[in-house]
């Protein structure tokens, strides 16, 4: 079989294995969400944190309990990194520094699993287990439960409630990824990804040389890293590791985690206002640009101009021989358009139009299909600014769902647009303007450049995965990578939460003959097209002096 016919079939294998879960997961999501039965563990958890499950909490409460969770999050991981030389299973790592310490525990509390560490060396155990794996759990849950809310204002009427964050937080962990965790994680061991307590083990090389291997719980923490669109490694080479990602067969599966949950979330929008033709227009608009991206990033990476290309046949450089170049930007193309951040592949190898989308993918604001519930809320923004749009253009009153959409929501979705181009324009033209963080980058000119580009991008945009090259683990970057981590994460947050509560205030009205459908391939078309324009007047300049200066020269 032909590497371009196997990688035809695993994405259409790919495509089919999405499109049975649509239904059935999104539904759950949706009963979970609705459902106003507590399990008995549940009201157990909810007892002990003095928390009240049958009560809704107004949009600033709920913001409040988010910050306030992360924050005791980020202190907790924070000081179990630094301390985890005195710890159970430290297997005798150094001490992290302060500066890289905090930029740890910012990214993994806030989804973005950035490391400026490598993972087996500089981790031991219990951190990765009782640390960066928990996180994987509840960061990933927190950006489900503000989608919840965000859906609660279209549906609800004439109400200042969105929700209580704590019950959303513990069902979604409980019922939704720990269940899928276990039954996954078993199937990554079946198929020969690591698990055990072991630490390094020298071994004897075929060329007689001595090799340390280490080992760890290693499929129980990749399989959330995956699920919950995190992406962290448990070790420096992330899931190009053997010990990550041994085959095909798991490499493949690993692209399924990580899109399963953000495709199946239309179908709990859909389910919850109402109408599935909603959902189906979202993921039929996410649907598109993830193929376009996958395929486009796979045509790239075949160009192979070079006496050193010509021979591969492909741009193989940093990429796996066991995955080739097809499974090698489907994975690339699946994890910058989610917020996983997971890479089977060195992305800086890439060819400047297959690097260069990397980049783009991002800069969509990640959102086909997107990191789990940031995806969908990022869509929904948008969908709002199409419908605006449309509005302008026909004179009338824009209203999305039955809900009007005047000054006051139009405010909050364009300060979301606004916030992550912002951080990442200021970020990387500061890095640039500084000698001694310029001279951190391996590459000069356009390449370099886009080296820096990506790290602003990947940590605003909370995904987390690196274009390489650079040097990062400085004080200066954790400082300002971490930055906008943080403010990429929180503050969109938000703007989202205030927009949920603006909706749910509201008397919805009547559709009528002048209401715009937003079912209809009418306004996919729109949808996509209102996505590429923000993103291309945004960003067009940077990938100019980038991506674009090196593929032309």
């Amino acid at each position: 079989m032909s590497s371009t016919l196997a990688g035809w079939l695993q994405a259409l294998a790919l495509v089919g294995a999405l499109a049975l879960c649509y239904r059935p997961l999104g539904d759950y999501i949706a009963h979970l969400l609705t459902s106003a039965r507590h399990l008995r563990v549940e009201r157990g958890l909810y007892k002990l944190a003095g928390v009240d499950g049958d009560a809704d909490q107004r949009w600033p409460v709920y913001l409040r309990s988010v910050l306030a969770f992360s924050a005791v999050s980020v202190l907790f991981l924070y000081g179990l990194i630094r301390l985890q030389t005195h710890l159970l299973l430290s297997l005798g790592v150094p001490q992290m520094e302060p500066h890289q310490a905090w930029n740890t525990a910012i990214s993994f509390v806030t989804n973005t699993n950035w490391q400026s560490y490598a993972g087996e060396s500089a981790m031991g155990h219990l951190v990765q287990m009782a640390g960066l794996a928990v996180q994987n759990f509840v960061s990933a849950a927190v950006g489900i439960a503000i989608v919840a809310a965000l859906i609660r204002g279209f549906t609800r009427n004439r109400t200042d409630r969105v929700g209580n964050f704590w019950v959303d937080l513990t069902r979604i962990s409980l019922r939704l990824l720990l269940p899928l965790s276990v039954v996954f994680a078993l199937v990554l061991v079946a198929n020969g990804v690591v698990q055990n307590f072991h630490g390094f083990h020298d071994l004897t090389t075929v060329t007689g040389s001595t090799q340390s291997i280490p080992g760890g719980p290693v499929a129980s923490q990749e399989v959330i890293k995956e699920l919950g669109t995190n992406g962290g490694g448990f070790f420096n080479a992330n899931s190009a590791h053997p010990f990550e990602n041994p085959t095909g067969f798991t490499n493949w599966l690993e692209i399924f985690l990580l899109l399963v949950i953000s495709f199946s979330l239309p179908r709990t929008f859909g389910k919850m206002v109402g109408d599935h033709r909603q959902g189906y227009a979202i993921v039929a608009v996410m649907g598109l640009f993830w193929v376009a991206s996958a395929a486009l990033i796979t045509f790239f990476e075949h160009q192979h101009a070079g006496s050193a290309l010509n021979a591969a046949g492909a741009s193989m450089e940093g990429k796996e021989q066991r995955f080739g170049i097809a499974a090698s930007s489907l994975f690339a193309a699946s994890t910058t358009l989610t917020s996983t951040g997971a890479v089977n592949s060195m992305h800086d190898s890439y060819t400047p139009g297959g690097g260069g989308l990397t980049i783009f993918d991002m800069m969509l604001g990640e959102i086909a299909p997107g990191g789990t519930g940031s995806g969908l809320y990022g869509m929904l923004i948008l969908a709002i600014v199409a419908v605006f749009v449309a509005g302008l253009m026909v004179g009338r009153t824009p209203e999305y769902l039955g809900k009007k959409l005047g000054g006051r929501e139009m405010k909050f979705a364009s300060l979301y647009i606004l916030t992550t181009p912002t951080l990442v324009l200021i970020g990387t033209g500061v890095a640039i303007a500084l000698p001694g963080e310029r001279a951190g980058m391996l590459n000069s000119g356009a390449h370099g450049f886009s080296e820096v580009l990506y790290a602003f991008t990947s940590a605003a945009n909370n995904n987390g995965s690196a274009f390489g090259g650079i040097t990062v683990n400085t004080s200066w970057y954790d400082t300002a990578l971490g930055l906008a981590m943080v403010l990429g994460r929180f503050l969109p947050m938000v703007f989202v939460l205030a927009l949920a509560g603006s909706l749910a205030r509201q008397q919805p009205v009547p559709a009528t003959p002048g209401t715009l459908p937003t079912h209809k391939p009418l306004f996919v078309g729109l949808l996509s097209g209102v996505v590429l324009i923000v993103v291309g007047l945004t960003y067009f300049p940077a990938l100019a002096l980038g991506p674009i200066a090196e593929g032309l020269h």
